[in-house]
């Protein structure tokens, strides 16, 4: 059995979706979680995209171990010097080097002769490999360059010194078939095809990046190229979470394996969509709130009789739990440093402190409390604020007294605290609640901002259940993100908008 390597993406590729920008700390948490659940290599960035990315590639270049972190850079010396200068301090650094090869990139954005386009590669790989001893070379927009000259363009890159060859679905065009004929056609034909890892780096525009990267796998490929919850550019990537579980439930048609630690995919997922601000749809496969959800009777009743009647994986192997209810006010820490533990976060005590005391305050506001519940805790407490800031330099909530009337604009007084002052604001305005407290909001903070999308829903059921408000807000065409639970929207709204306006 083959063990096919797994290869994150999503600290660069993951990070390109509109919205989804992480800052450092939120970088080396998705970084470590990638290490602890099993991934092979870790492409931290593009180094020399911005001296913020240099800075995130260095810094998860220190920090992870384990698992290979990766720089990606252009055939362009420049761009390799800064992959190799941000790796210094891995452990096992990778620079990933590429370039474009269809004819349609050559022409219009390259200006480039088949030539040029192999020689270009054979020179970089071999400039690379000056620094490194592990090189990846992908050849963008693979599956719509042709056959002949691909062959050469992975032989040429082969011979230079990569260790991995990429045969990336750019534009994800390429149907299942079609991937499967392009890897088996070059294993056929390129000669020293042997001496590399083959990997694939399919994107889902048309919906098939998971179906296109198990294609490549059946013909031989040995590497996937994937993301946390399939974020990426435009429609996404292959979805790290999707393909392993793919290969793991099917072992007897694709006869291989992966190192990834099942088990901690539904808190990696969730670490994600809340550093990223982009949610897990319901229905989403493995890691979606209903993959394990049954409501027609017919599927309650055969779960009932045998739980493979309509289950072909169990919640627990991807790290959802069986038993969702259990702690409530009278709930201590050690049941709830237990719980936390199992939901897949090791929280040292200052962290444990700080939920702790919001769990008390919940239980006291709702009678039941559920495992997402207690998720929703953890990523607002934990992940809501940015880097290296001081909590005394920051807007937060105090208390709200809103008077609303069908056909009559709302009366909100809204008080605030921040540098350990007060400030408290009537506002008589707006088209609803929402809006009113944006607008105390903005005339308290005196800051001009305006509303890019505002996101609310339940994290549990039932009437008392938790809302949670995800925003962005827009400054000068910069875009912030905020989040917030709370039983009461109205305050969950005042803290999200909040949380954007300290990171901005």
């Amino acid at each position: 059995m083959r063990t096919i390597k797994i290869f994150d993406t999503t600290l660069r590729d993951g990070e390109q979706s509109p919205g989804a920008s992480m800052n450092l700390r939120e970088k080396l948490e998705v970084a470590t979680a990638l290490a602890e659940l099993g991934v092979d290599v870790i492409e931290a960035g593009f180094a020399i995209a911005s001296p913020g990315d240099f800075e995130s590639v260095s810094e998860v270049a220190r920090v992870v171990r384990g698992s290979s972190v990766c720089s990606l850079a252009r055939c362009v010396e420049k761009d390799i010097d800064a992959a190799a200068e941000s790796l210094k301090e891995a452990q096992q650094p990778r620079i990933h080097v590429f370039l474009a090869t269809s004819p349609i990139h050559r022409e219009y954005k390259l200006k480039m002769t088949t030539e040029r386009n192999i020689e270009t590669v054979r020179l970089s790989v071999i400039y690379a490999r000056r620094f490194c001893s592990d090189i990846e070379f992908s050849a963008e927009d693979a599956t719509r360059t042709e056959i002949d000259h691909l062959a050469r363009v992975v032989e040429t890159a082969i011979a230079a010194g990569a260790n991995t060859v990429n045969i990336p679905d750019t534009v994800g065009y390429a149907t299942p078939t079609e991937m499967y004929e392009r890897i088996n056609n070059l294993i056929n034909r390129v000669p020293n095809i042997d001496k590399a890892v083959i990997s694939v780096h399919n994107h889902n525009d048309l919906g098939m990046a998971v179906a296109t990267s198990l294609a490549a796998v059946q013909a031989g490929a040995g590497q996937i190229e994937c993301t946390i919850n399939g974020l990426g550019e435009r429609a996404g990537n292959c979805s790290l979470e999707e393909v392993v579980m793919a290969i793991k439930t099917r072992q007897d048609v694709y006869n291989a394996a992966t190192r990834i630690i099942t088990q901690k995919l539904v808190p990696a997922s969730r670490l994600v969509a809340t550093v990223t601000g982009l949610k897990v749809p319901r229905n989403k496969a493995i890691v979606g709130q209903n993959a394990f959800a049954h409501e027609s009777g017919i599927h309650q009743d055969g779960m009932l009789k045998n739980p493979t009647t309509y289950e072909i994986m169990l919640p627990s192997d991807v790290g959802f739990q069986k038993t969702d209810l259990v702690l409530g006010k009278h709930s201590g820490r050690a049941a709830l440093a237990d719980r936390t533990k199992t939901l897949g976060f090791e929280l040292d005590e200052k962290q444990l402190a700080k939920i702790f005391i919001e769990f008390k305050k919940l239980a006291d506001r709702k009678k039941n409390i559920y495992n997402d519940d207690i998720l929703a805790l953890i990523e607002q407490n934990l992940h809501e604020q940015p880097d290296k800031i001081d909590n005394n330099n920051i807007w937060s909530f105090v208390a709200y007294n809103l008077k609303c009337q069908t056909g009559k604009e709302p009366t909100i007084t809204l008080t605030l605290s921040y540098k350990n002052k007060e400030y408290t604001k009537e506002v008589c305005s707006g088209d609803g609640p929402i809006d009113a407290i944006f607008l105390a909001v903005r005339e308290i903070t005196e800051k001009n901002i305006t509303i890019k999308e505002y996101n609310v829903q339940s994290v549990t059921d039932g009437q008392d259940a938790q809302g949670e408000v995800t925003i962005l807000i827009n400054k000068n065409g910069d875009t912030y993100r905020g989040y917030a639970v709370s039983t009461d929207i109205i305050e969950a709204s005042t803290i999200a908008i909040l949380n954007a306006v300290n990171r901005m």
